[in-house]
């Protein structure tokens, strides 16, 4: 009897191993899908078709989904970090002006490239108040790097972070609307609002 429970006690755990390796391999396909459909497609495919393109079914993906939100969420935190990174890199820089646009640029460039990242900002297809916490992140960073900017004389001392952001949805906003092939153009126009940004915003001595 003992030897049989000696048998049988390592082989629980051992059994759950599989179980959790599939559940590991699912969540990870599932972001792994997610990030190349938000990015290429945006916010408005719906989680059903995003489980069926990673091959499981919708209720994997709530299990550690539970909103399209929260979903999004996990797929923004690994940008969020390249996102801050290149803020805390910028805000080293010797020219607070130079590098609050160049950050400015950054996300700009960034959303043409991502169509996920641009609907969240412009709240396309989401729920923009359930990422408040992403938001405020990027939002925050580059809020520091504006009044770095100021305090230096380079940027205008009369705008805050609420028009900026307002600015930065506006060059996002033709991203969100694009149709399929403008990519070239889009590129182009982004780099054009860009440079008005720029204009409108530097102080002026």
């Amino acid at each position: 009897m003992g030897d049989d429970q000696s048998r049988l006690g390592p082989a629980r755990p051992g059994a759950e191993r599989p179980l959790r390796a599939d559940a590991r391999r699912n969540r990870a396909r599932v972001l792994e899908v997610a990030n190349a459909v938000f990015a290429a497609e945006g916010l408005s495919v719906p989680v059903h078709e995003i489980a069926r393109r990673a091959g499981v079914g919708t209720g994997t993906v709530s299990r550690h989904f539970p909103t399209k939100e929260a979903l999004f969420a996990a797929v923004l935190a690994d940008r969020l970090e390249r996102y801050a990174a290149r803020a805390d890199e910028l805000a080293e820089a010797d020219d607070p002006g130079a590098a609050f646009f160049a950050f400015f640029a950054f996300l700009v460039e960034e959303g043409a490239l991502d169509r996920g990242l641009t609907d969240a900002l412009v709240g396309s297809g989401i729920d923009k108040s359930a990422l408040s916490a992403q938001g405020r992140g990027v939002m925050g960073a580059l809020g520091r790097l504006l009044t770095r900017a100021q305090q230096a004389g380079a940027v205008r001392g009369d705008v805050g972070i609420t028009e900026v952001r307002s600015l930065l949805v506006g060059c996002l906003s033709r991203r969100a609307g694009r149709e399929d092939g403008a990519d070239g153009e889009d590129a182009e126009a982004g780099r054009r609002m860009v440079a008005v940004v720029r204009d409108g915003l530097r102080a002026r001595g």
